[in-house]
């Protein structure tokens, strides 16, 4: 009998421990001197919440009431010694007004070699407006701070964050591994410059989820380096839409998405920068249930672009597709498929692998033009080649 209740102590007293070593500590950045007013410098506040939550050995949440909390640059390091840190976030974080105190910092708020770390709610206020208008006047000024930036760390989830007039880069993933964002809303001008929303760079296993981005250059730009990205109900505009910078682009897959009212849906742009031969080598891609259009150049020649189920209008007309130094397929598609190449000679053109599996299915009729000739007399040998 002393035994079993020795033994039903030391089971309660085990599991009173796992209950206490589980429970996260709690760090409220009020607590810690920060003001909600806008105005109050709350840095060390901030800073003192992260030095507690990293070096505990439980998990932590860091807690930003309903408030303004004005903040200089912060820097976030790890490694921690766990890898559960919440900072959870009620209020909003404003960065300096005067755009010069961040301008030339690079970031506002950056976490680096970090593990398990989790941002949920609040919005960022970057304040980027009088930056802007410097640039629009043409005075020399600062390039201006990302305003959230995640670099060389791991297991990251951002959810239900907005961010607000960034400087310039909203959010970055720089050299991360398994990043989830979700129900990220960022929120600036149409004419804002270098304002991408979410920019991922050599960086694996990103999935940005249902999110609305509204911006003055791309919604969502891949640097050198990313794999294994996915983006999945993401509402952009105004914006650039999705851009790969340059490296290699392949095994992409644009599926069941709705253009309104878009200058150009779709563009695999190789002379995004006017007068530059592009160094983006692009291939596999694939485009199902699609409403858009689509444009080449020469650099690197796209292949294996495949065209399925896309429906191109404008003004309630069929519209143009170009593509441009291309080879792939467009199936069960309206509008016509143009393939511009710089080889001017017929002859050349009926070369396979100039125009292998090119095919356009719309009033019967396949059109090829080169250098802004339309040539029909060849369209009997495109659909052979990929028909048989």
């Amino acid at each position: 009998m002393a035994y079993i209740r020795s033994s039903l102590v030391l089971t309660l007293f085990s599991m009173y421990i796992s209950i206490v070593l589980a429970s996260p500590m709690a760090y409220n950045v009020v607590s810690l001197e920060a003001k909600a007013d806008g105005k109050s410098d709350s840095t060390q506040a901030f800073v003192s919440a992260w030095t507690k939550a990293c070096a505990s050995v439980k998990p932590a949440i860091i807690y930003v009431p309903v408030g303004r909390f004005y903040l200089r640059q912060l820097v976030f390091s790890g490694p921690c010694n766990n890898n559960a840190i919440i900072m959870r976030i009620a209020g909003t974080l404003v960065a300096p007004a005067d755009y010069r105190v961040l301008g030339n910092t690079g970031n506002w708020l950056l976490f680096e070699h970090v593990d398990g770390v989790t941002i949920s709610g609040g919005i960022l206020d970057g304040q980027g407006i009088g930056l802007w208008a410097c640039k629009a006047s043409g005075n020399s000024c600062p390039s201006g701070a990302t305003a959230l930036e995640f670099s060389n760390s791991n297991n990251i989830v951002v959810h239900a964050l907005t961010s607000l007039n960034s400087q310039m880069f909203h959010i970055v993933v720089n050299g991360c591994h398994n990043v989830k964002m979700q129900g990220i809303r960022v929120i600036a001008a149409g004419n804002s410059p270098n304002t991408d929303g979410i920019h991922v760079q050599l960086s694996s296993s990103v999935t940005i989820l249902n999110s609305k981005i509204g911006t003055g250059d791309d919604c969502i730009s891949i640097g050198p380096g990313t794999t294994n990205l996915g983006i999945e109900n993401v509402a952009c505009g105004p914006g650039h839409g999705i851009r790969s910078s340059n490296g290699f682009a392949r095994n992409i897959l644009f599926q069941h998405a709705v253009m309104t009212n878009v200058q150009n849906p779709i563009a695999i742009d190789q002379n995004y920068c006017p007068g530059q031969v592009s160094g983006v080598k692009i291939s596999d891609v694939t485009y199902q249930d699609i409403h858009g259009h689509q444009q080449q150049s020469p650099g690197n020649p796209c292949s294996r672009v495949r065209l399925e189920n896309v429906k191109l209008t404008y003004k309630n007309q069929v519209a143009q597709a170009s593509c441009s130094h291309a080879v792939g397929t467009s199936a069960e598609s309206s509008g016509w498929l143009a393939l511009h190449t710089a080889i001017p000679t017929l002859e050349n053109l009926r070369r396979k692998h100039v125009i292998e599996h090119v095919w356009c299915v719309h009033d019967s009729q396949v059109k090829l033009n080169v250098d802004g000739a339309i040539i029909s007399d060849i369209q009997t040998t495109i659909i052979r080649n990929d028909m048989g």
